[in-house]
């Protein structure tokens, strides 16, 4: 789902800010190779362009993460020393709520009573989300790689996970249900689920009705920097956690990047950026549906990003664009829309393989493959977070409830990172074991490589019990 923005400030969200930086400036692209600006969106051919220029089109709306950093630093370190007291004065201070206590056990709060129907529809998601996600384990294997020397790998939870879930414009008690349900499959001992209280102190109730459904401990009212500060280093009433999770603004990016990288000793999940999809559309494709799709991801925040790629020809590209505009004119949230437009683009592919090769290369956090008989083109996907293939598979179903994570990799990071999965909570260990006959087979072979590489305890922990064997063998 990448980072939904919010308001200004540090805890629940943030407009552009200071480092904003529109991606099409820096594309390289002539104006007279730019085929149209209609509905916001810039237009290319691919074909008339450069292997550089198409090189350009994968730059995203940047953030300049040096200026961010100044901001972020002395909250990280504040609140690595001053604990609770520094979390309650920056929640007061950003989201003007002033907290008795910042970290509450779920087990303590009572159950939160919702409308049916909501609780019907997070009741499937959770079902299918853990559905999915349990049949990720993979059974125990051991491998005799010759007589006597066996291998194996076993895996054991990450006993303290952090799991953030932003506030602001929206609440997102989808991002609780797609964190803690792999968690809780795991078997992380302590959960702590951070997200901005709503002014009254409490928590969206929807977020708390998931959390306890989904095993998670302690909730940490709080957003932005200062939570996933309070997280990594640990307070009073925070438990410190090994590993964050969990999508945010470029202040809960900053906060993750120094933090993974201090002595903190937490890592992160991901790489994360404002969302992002790429749809591939051919004359097949319903515009309606098109545009629909394309504004789901714009309507997140303004520095979103969303990119057309018109496979072959046929495709009335005028009556997309119509929809988008008319589509977009009824949103709540179009204002967010159509500034994501204004740095978003449509190109022009030949065919379906010349749009893949572009998508590729772009790697999306989402990939939507609306055209004919989508299914036969998978095997040319190589880099993308989540796909979604055919006209009846729009993004809002893995956003929700089909069963995949909607936390991902964006800003390009598709082409070496995987969308949060059941193996990001756990922790793999290779265990091997020999007989006396498998060292007597294998031994001589690692005394040779220790000796080329200088190493002589290395041969010695070998060859002094191949001496042991041989001279029980003589005996």
């Amino acid at each position: 789902m990448g980072s939904l923005r919010a308001p200004p400030h540090l805890a629940g969200g943030t407009s552009l800010g200071r480092g904003y930086r529109p991606c099409l400036a820096s594309s390289g692209i002539p104006k007279s190779k730019v085929l149209s600006v209609s509905c916001a969106m810039k237009s290319y051919k691919l074909s008339d362009l450069s292997d550089a220029e198409v090189s350009g089109l994968k730059a995203r709306p940047r953030i300049d993460f040096t200026s961010i950093f100044s901001t972020v630093n002395p909250i990280v370190e504040d609140v690595r020393v001053r604990g609770d007291a520094a979390v309650k004065d920056y929640t007061e201070k950003f989201d003007k709520v002033t907290l008795d206590n910042a970290v509450v056990r779920v087990s303590d709060l009572p159950d939160a009573e919702l409308d049916p129907a909501v609780k019907e529809a997070f009741d499937v998601a959770y079902d299918n989300i853990y559905a999915f996600h349990v049949s990720q384990k993979s059974p125990e294997k051991t491998v005799e790689n010759m007589k006597g020397v066996r291998c194996k790998r076993i895996t054991r939870c990450i006993g303290s996970v952090g799991l953030y879930v932003p506030g602001g414009t929206a609440v997102l008690p989808s991002t609780a249900l797609m964190l803690a349900v792999p968690a809780q499959i795991a078997g992380c001992k302590t959960v702590v689920l951070a997200t901005p209280p709503s002014r009254d102190g409490s928590t969206c109730k929807e977020v708390l009705y998931c959390a306890k459904k989904a095993g998670v401990t302690h909730i940490l009212k709080a957003g932005g920097a200062q939570a996933i500060s309070a997280m990594a280093w640990g307070t009073a009433s925070c438990p410190k956690v090994e590993k964050i999770f969990g999508p945010g603004n470029q202040y809960v990016t900053a906060a993750k990047m120094i933090l993974q990288n201090s002595e903190a000793m937490v890592s992160i999940d991901m790489p994360a950026g404002p969302s992002e999809v790429l749809v591939i559309a051919d004359k097949y494709a319903n515009p309606v549906h098109v545009a629909a799709d394309l504004l789901s991801q714009a309507e997140h925040g303004p520095d979103s990003q969303v990119v057309l790629v018109i496979a072959g020809d046929g495709v009335d590209l005028g009556a997309i664009e119509a929809e988008v505009s008319k589509q977009c004119d009824a949103l709540p949230r179009g204002d967010f829309a159509s500034k994501a437009l204004g740095h978003s683009f449509t190109v022009f592919a030949r065919d379906m393989v010349e749009a893949l090769s572009f998508s590729n290369m772009y790697a999306p956090e989402h990939l939507i493959i609306n055209v004919k008989d989508a299914e036969q083109w998978e095997e040319l996907i190589e880099n993308a977070g989540s796909v979604f293939l055919g006209q009846w598979t729009p993004e809002s179903v893995g956003d929700y409830a089909s069963g995949t994570n909607h936390v991902l990799p964006t800003y390009g990071y598709a082409r070496m990172y995987s969308g949060v999965s059941l193996n990001s909570f756990l922790k793999y260990i290779t265990v091997q074991s020999l007989t006396e006959e498998g060292l007597r087979r294998l031994g001589p072979y690692v005394a040779k490589m220790a000796e080329v590489e200088g190493l002589e305890a290395h041969k010695r922990a070998v060859t002094l019990r191949l001496q042991e064997i041989e001279a029980t063998v003589t005996v």
